[in-house]
């Protein structure tokens, strides 16, 4: 973290935040932030530690950017969820009273959901065997997990390779499968604010939505409530299966997922070639009015930020306000601010997750 835990200064460093990506997005006429602030503690669902080998045991240990060398022990862990910090300990306990859960265990993994689901996941350097795994089938049972075991080359799943989540975005429960490995949102109180903010700012809608860059459908399940239609774009195979089955556990029938980069998408919609992923779908049929963007650190490259000027709508969730400013730079002449919003994922450190909604001049 680039700054220090402390809920005493938590409004200060919010502050702090606001003003800064007011600055960025102050040359385009942008209106005030909606702030949407995090718990001061216990927000983050998910942690991960190295194990680090002193007194002849092994420890939670972090380390600060840089350094290898020089653990931080930690016994708690105040920013992670209350489940996190219950099962910590536990976790600890099992390693030290049993040989085989203990032998070059290098990782611990915790995933954990608002819906009350955790999944731990324990990485190796060596081969798991069958000792581990009736040790990790009793530890599972015991701690009401699912246990991943990870070594060179393999994966022994105890219960479930996923977590469940449940959010409430405008009165209706959303349950989505995060699968082990696969992104997910880290502060799921904030994340609910999120959806919340991209649903009322999308609108309802009589025309068709775009999607890019759609993960697990974490936006796509309250989004498609919005629309007609959704074409939804994600190239990661674990997050479109994980959206796939999130699409059907909830009854969403409006929605197309295909398994497109932003940039393959462009130049199918551009016909610069045809792509056999999209066989079936016939992309005139579509009626885009909107097209909402949740892209990586590095933002829209230019020809994918090109595209979304194409539509009159663009709603556009950013972890990066330097590259938002920089897509929003791109499109500013045929796209003004009409909302932005600032939701405090990540307290105590620089990031923020921040959104706008530009609707064409």
């Amino acid at each position: 973290m680039s700054a220090v835990f402390d809920p005493s200064t938590y409004d200060q460093q919010l502050a702090a935040k606001v003003e800064r990506l007011r600055e960025l997005l102050a040359p385009f006429d942008a209106p005030q932030p909606s702030v949407f602030d995090s718990p001061r503690e216990h927000y983050r669902l998910r942690a991960e530690f190295r194990l680090w080998r002193q007194d002849g045991q092994r420890h939670y240990a972090m380390f600060a950017p840089g350094e290898k060398h020089t653990p931080i022990l930690i016994e708690d862990f105040p920013i992670a969820s209350l489940r996190i910090n219950d099962l910590m300990p536990r976790m600890k306990s099992a390693w030290q009273a049993s040989e085989a859960l203990s032998n070059k265990l290098f990782q611990v993994e915790f995933l954990t959901t608002l819906a009350g689901d955790a999944m731990i996941t324990l990485c190796y350097h060596r081969p798991l065997d069958e000792a581990w795994e009736v040790e990790a089938r009793r530890l599972a049972e015991e701690l009401g997990v699912s246990i991943i075991g990870r070594s060179k080359g393999k994966r022994l799943v105890i219960g479930r390779d996923y977590a469940v989540e449940a959010l409430n975005v405008a009165g209706r429960e959303f349950r989505y499968r995060q699968p082990e490995g696969a992104f997910t949102q880290p502060n799921g109180q904030v994340n609910q604010k999120m959806l919340g903010w991209a649903h009322e700012a999308l609108g309802q809608r009589d025309d068709d939505l775009l999607e890019l860059y759609c993960g697990n459908g974490n936006f796509t399940l309250p989004l498609a409530t919005r629309v007609r239609n959704v074409l939804a774009t994600e190239i990661s195979k674990t997050s479109v299966n994980a959206a796939l089955h999130n699409l059907d556990d909830n009854g969403v029938d409006n929605v197309k997922l295909v398994r497109l980069s932003a940039e393959e998408l462009t130049e199918a919609l551009n016909e610069v070639r045809p792509f056999r992923r999209l066989e079936g779908i016939d992309l005139k049929s579509y009626q885009f009015g909107s097209v909402f963007v949740d892209p990586p650190r590095a933002g829209m490259d230019p020809d994918t930020c090109e595209l979304t000027r194409r539509f009159d709508n663009i709603l556009y969730i950013s972890c990066n306000p330097e590259t938002l400013a920089a897509n929003i730079a791109q499109l500013h002449d045929t796209h003004r601010i009409e909302r932005c919003a600032l939701f405090d994922q990540f307290p105590y450190t620089h990031h923020m997750e921040s959104g706008v909604l530009l609707v064409r001049r």
